[in-house]
């Protein structure tokens, strides 16, 4: 049976691929212009775009430095929000899915997030070099910040936010920030419709290792990594942290016979050997070598939409969204689907369905031709499927991140421009010390609770009952539930 590596499929690829296409020469900078990239390292999404960013503005002859906001928030608060984030994805998914929402519905985030942000202003405003002629945020903390800084006067550089997501939630879009970069025309709706007022479509960016491949390089790639020769596989990631009901997908992917699962755990040693004892064959932790095992693999199944479906999309391989993880990552399927993109599977009965389809079907050829598009037919600054060569001239294209951001930086920095709607008033130092001691104390009570939870036998039922304790919308008899949790969580420790 035919699949990614058959005759018409290496046909269309090349159609995709090879199309002709305007390209505008190479500009090199007349002067040694120097950008910064602010990012965050929560997960790798939002770094590795940054790095990317950053890789085509040096080639293009600009000096570019990269910051890690939580480096610069006061007290090492960084690792504490970063690990607290990891714990809520793995232990309180329905916690992170509430937040998401309710600050999605606030239209950003609330006193405590604000009062976080606004510390790490000075900060990192002296982290920013004197010569710098444009700052560019991959990560909505950031672009707070930056966008604060603008609004104040206290930065008087234009700043960027490149939306790292085919999602935006209303934290992307800050007061104060100049240009708003879109992956594609769907978010680039959503950010208008959150009040950015010049948003602009450019295209995404991934390494140029992830291209699409002939059949010689696909067969030596699953030599590589001793995958079948012929069997269709399906690849399935979880990000960095490997979160996500991983194990249930990997069954239900292997049991439906569509394709052999080829799992990448990421981080997730403790999901690596659960998938082992499972019986699951092909698993990995950490892959370095993630462009070889998209090229040896029919079809990628995610469950957070970020950087890792951009990735597949240059390959020139098929994706499919399915166990979403809560908060962005449904948001993302959504977005994903509704720009064609990507499948979003919601019924476990269409798997089989809907991966043979993306696999040998028709299906997956639009879906391939459509994610190579973002690519060529887009304008960014990359050309799938050329070599190196080709991509570094591509980098004069006129709509790509990297050329956008060096024309804003050039063009200079016109008046900063609030969102009237969401203005707040300023946190006073009194309560800014205060907000954040009270994060602090909140950040560990919640830590050391989430902790007891995790070990005791008693700690699913606790964890269900004080979800229903804050579920304002349904006051019955959550706390009832809350009371008979926590005397079977105090029978548990005494036995």
């Amino acid at each position: 049976m035919p699949h990614l590596g058959s005759t018409v499929h290496l046909r269309a690829l090349a159609v995709a691929t090879l199309r002709p296409r305007r390209t505008t020469p190479p500009r090199r900078p007349s002067a040694a212009e120097r950008i910064v990239i602010v990012s965050a390292s929560v997960g790798a999404g939002h770094d590795g775009a940054a790095a990317e960013l950053e890789r085509r503005l040096v080639a293009a002859g600009l000096a570019v430095d990269r910051l890690d906001l939580l480096d610069v928030l006061p007290a090492r608060l960084g690792r504490l929000v970063r690990d607290g984030y990891h714990r809520m994805l793995v232990r309180t998914p329905w916690l992170y899915q509430r937040i998401y929402s309710s600050s999605e519905r606030a239209g950003g985030g609330g006193l405590l997030a604000r009062a976080l942000l606004r510390s790490a202003e000075g900060r990192l405003l002296r982290a920013l070099p004197a010569d710098a002629g444009a700052v560019v945020s991959t990560y909505p903390g950031a672009s707070r910040v930056l966008g604060n800084l603008r609004l104040a006067g206290r930065l008087t550089v234009p700043v960027l936010t490149y939306l790292t997501d085919f999602s935006v939630h209303p934290l992307w879009v800050a007061d104060g920030v100049d240009v708003h970069l879109a992956l594609h025309a769907v978010p680039a709706a959503q950010a208008r419709a959150a009040g950015a007022p010049d948003v602009r479509v450019c295209g995404p960016v991934a390494d140029p290792r992830f291209h699409p491949v002939n059949a010689t390089e696909r067969a030596a790639a699953r030599a590589r990594f001793g995958l079948p020769a012929n069997a269709p596989l399906a690849l399935l990631v979880a990000g960095s942290w490997g979160v996500g009901p991983v194990r249930q997908v990997a069954r239900e992917l292997r049991d439906c016979g569509a394709a052999v699962p080829v799992v990448v755990c990421g981080r997730n040693e403790e999901l690596a050997e659960q998938l082992r004892a499972d019986g699951i064959e092909h698993v990995h932790g950490w892959v370095d070598d993630m462009p070889g095992l998209m090229h040896a693999a029919d079809v990628l199944v995610q469950n957070a939409g970020g950087l890792t479906s951009l990735e597949a999309f240059a390959a020139g391989l098929p994706v499919a969204s399915y166990g979403c993880i809560p908060g962005h990552g449904l948001t993302n399927a959504s977005a994903l689907d509704q720009a064609g993109v990507a499948a979003w599977i919601r019924d476990p009965a269409q798997l089989k369905h809907v991966l043979a389809e993306l696999i040998d079907g028709p299906r997956g050829l639009l879906q391939r031709e459509a994610g190579l598009a973002l690519f060529a037919g887009g304008g960014p600054d990359r050309v799938p499927g050329k070599d190196a060569a080709h991509h570094e001239q591509a980098m004069g294209a006129d709509r790509g991140p990297a050329a956008e951001t060096v024309r804003v930086c050039r063009a200079g920095a016109g008046p900063a421009t609030p969102i009237a709607a969401r203005r707040t008033r300023p946190v006073r130092p009194t309560a800014l010390r205060l907000a954040t001691t009270t994060a602090l104390a909140c950040a560990v009570w919640a830590g050391a609770v989430g902790t007891a939870v995790a070990t005791t036998d008693g700690g699913p039922g606790l964890i269900h009952a004080i979800g229903k304790s804050l579920d304002f919308d349904d006051p019955g008899d959550g706390h009832h539930e809350l009371h008979t949790a926590h005397e079977a969580h105090a029978k548990g420790d005494r036995s």
